[in-house]
């Protein structure tokens, strides 16, 4: 019986772990259309282990895809063209620049310090972002590094990038599942209404905001989110530095989390509008909140991940130019 006619079963392979359906089909079927699998899918020709599934649906190695008669693996100049296809060209620039971020490195991941200004993610009118040098980390392999969790544009600090699927899904398991522990330092503008505590304001879009990114505390419609705080130092009630620790992982969370404290984040216009300034001693145009620490299973399931970023020149200035001392962000003190 031909190759046309006969059902088919393909093993998912270890680098393919949290792949989407959709994407699987796309990576080893190129000439299948969207709409085509979406039918095989519909009635049930498609099947994981049996089951039917979605194009959503993510698959793990060692799982079995039932592919129906008529679907065929294209001949190996398509595979590796489809290939080429997939791996953007990186100019030499972006790739050095990239790299020069490297804090930590391993098998499973990579950790980046990130700076202030540069997007995690493309979007309308940026160009430049981490998600698009991503290839300048590929060192050899055929696997692009993923993002499995972003930072705001002018946050600066800690980015895990994962190496494989397989981490990138334990990752994410682990954002999900709130196993990790997160650390942030900000200056803020004034000072804390007490010296450590939690913020418990739930989180929404803003309605008819121009920034479709832009949060405000609502009680009735927004999604809990929690914060830990710890100042580690203060200049008298002018400015303090503060230990945060994000419980939940809401957009712009920390910003307006301290705003609502009556001390917005130093150089944060969005939130702590002019109060958000102090320009005699501070660079206006930077935000002044840094992922500093973060801590989490590793992904090859052995031990813990710990890494922890250096403050950019622009923090560490104003840092020293307060005289804070920079202690005191352990939970256990």
């Amino acid at each position: 019986m031909s190759d046309t006619v006969r059902v088919q079963m393909r093993a998912v392979s270890d680098d393919e772990a949290g792949l989407r359906l959709d994407r699987w089909f796309q990576r080893h079927y190129p000439a299948l259309s969207h709409g085509a699998l979406q039918k095989l899918l519909r009635t049930g020709q498609v099947r994981v282990d049996g089951k039917r599934v979605e194009g959503k649906d993510r698959v793990e190695p060692g799982q079995t895809v039932r592919l129906p008669p008529g679907v065929s693996a294209p001949p190996p100049a398509v595979v590796a063209a489809v290939a080429v296809k997939e791996r953007p060209v990186i100019s030499e620039r972006d790739a050095a620049e990239i790299q020069k971020l490297i804090i930590f490195q391993d098998d499973w991941v990579i950790a980046l310090n990130k700076p202030s200004g540069l997007a995690v993610q493309g979007g309308s009118g940026t160009e430049r972002h981490v998600d698009g040098m991503l290839d300048g980390l590929r060192f050899g392999s055929e696997i692009r590094p993923r993002l499995v969790h972003r930072l705001d544009k002018d946050t600066s600090g800690l980015l895990l990038i994962a190496r494989t699927s397989q981490a990138a899904k334990r990752l994410a398991e682990s954002f999900r599942d709130r196993e990790t522990e997160k650390l942030y330092w900000a200056i803020v503008v004034g000072v804390p209404p007490k010296r450590e505590g939690a913020i418990d304001l739930p989180l929404a879009k803003r309605p008819g905001a121009r920034d479709r990114e832009t949060m405000q505390v609502d009680h009735e419609e927004g999604l809990k989110a929690l914060t830990h705080f710890r100042e580690m130092d203060r200049a008298g009630r002018r400015a303090a530095l503060l230990a945060l620790w994000p419980r939940t992982g809401r957009t712009h969370q920390l910003r307006v989390h301290c705003a609502e404290m009556g001390c917005p984040i130093l150089g944060d216009r969005k939130y702590g509008g002019e109060a958000g300034e102090l320009t005699t001693i501070a660079d206006p145009r930077k935000l002044y909140l840094h992922a500093r620490r973060i801590t989490l299973p590793h992904p090859s399931g052995k031990g813990e991940l710990k890494v922890q970023a250096e403050l950019p020149p622009h923090f560490r200035r104003t840092v020293e130019a307060f005289g804070f001392a920079t202690t005191g962000d352990r939970e256990s003190e």
